[in-house]
């Protein structure tokens, strides 16, 4: 079985992102690992090269900064990236740079890719997430965090990146997947408030134009966490790669999970999953079999 990480990244060093952190979880598993990485001016790419190991291989790309609808740049990139993976490949295993899959789920996520290789009704994998936010003590619990995404696919042409890269389409239809008891740990949102804020203002450039930015987006040098419904506090343990960063945390954030701001309609649908364990209105670009 051979296997191809792959991740875009852009302003790494700028941001703050965890991409190193990001790309080594999931080394141990890949036989080789391609990062597209965007024209930066922040010693984006001597990061990249500062992984040990000879499994990456990076592609300079130069982003397309008039797509600025949908996000529709970061699919583009993250098809840059599977096209560069050599056609041996059985699988192809994609993380964003904020993305990090805990040691403790490498063998569980091989074991997957071992058992449905050879059954081609098996296009992509889904793992689970886990969303930290504010700091590395909390997660966020309400309905707009995603609990699945396609990370894994079969090495196929027909295969693209869909939207704004949070999953995959075979020739625009959903994938047939088969879920992994495996958790992807999205960092996004915890971060120094004022790299989140710079964040903030790169990211919505892939949505919105200057204009919408400067309309909604407030001109302040760090970015507010409190404005959050819920979090809850997160009870398990960081993967050995993010330790370091989550010892040099220099902020503070707090949230008291028992006053959630929530809406009547939010609380009726929690009561509602609790339940049922079904999240009404959910979004799923996928098909399970």
């Amino acid at each position: 079985m051979q296997v191809t990480g792959f991740t875009f990244v852009r302003d790494a060093v700028k941001l703050d992102y965890p991409v190193v952190e990001s790309i080594q979880s999931i080394l141990p598993l890949c036989d080789e690992f391609v990062v597209v990485i965007g024209a930066s001016e922040d010693g984006t790419r001597d990061l990249i090269q500062s992984i040990p190991g000879n499994k990456i291989r990076i592609v300079d790309s130069v982003w397309d900064d008039s797509l600025r609808e949908g996000g529709r740049v970061l699919a583009v990139e993250t098809d840059k990236a599977m096209d560069a993976i050599t056609a041996q490949s059985d699988w192809c295993f994609y993380l964003q740079a904020d993305e990090v899959v805990h040691e403790q789920y490498l063998d569980t996520i091989r074991e997957a890719m071992l058992r449905y290789k050879d059954d081609p009704q098996v296009e992509g994998l889904l793992l689970k997430y886990l969303h930290f936010y504010g700091s590395f003590d909390f997660v966020g619990d309400s309905r707009k965090w995603y609990r699945q995404e396609v990370r894994i696919v079969r090495r196929d042409p027909t295969i693209r990146s869909w939207l704004d890269a949070q999953g995959f389409r075979k020739n625009r239809q959903k994938l047939n997947v088969k879920p992994v008891d495996a958790q992807v740990y999205h960092y996004g949102w915890v971060r120094h408030p004022k790299y989140q804020q710079l964040k903030q203002r790169s990211s919505k450039r892939y949505w919105h134009s200057d204009e919408w930015i400067g309309e909604n987006l407030p001109d302040v040098n760090e970015f507010d966490y409190s404005q959050i419904d819920t979090v809850a506090h997160f009870e398990g343990t960081h993967p050995q790669l993010m330790l370091p960063r989550v010892a040099r945390m220099n902020w503070k954030f707090s949230f008291d999970p028992t006053k959630k701001q929530l809406s009547a309609k939010e609380k009726l649908s929690r009561i509602f999953e609790q339940i049922t364990g079904y999240r009404i209105g959910e979004y799923k670009n996928y098909k399970i079999i």
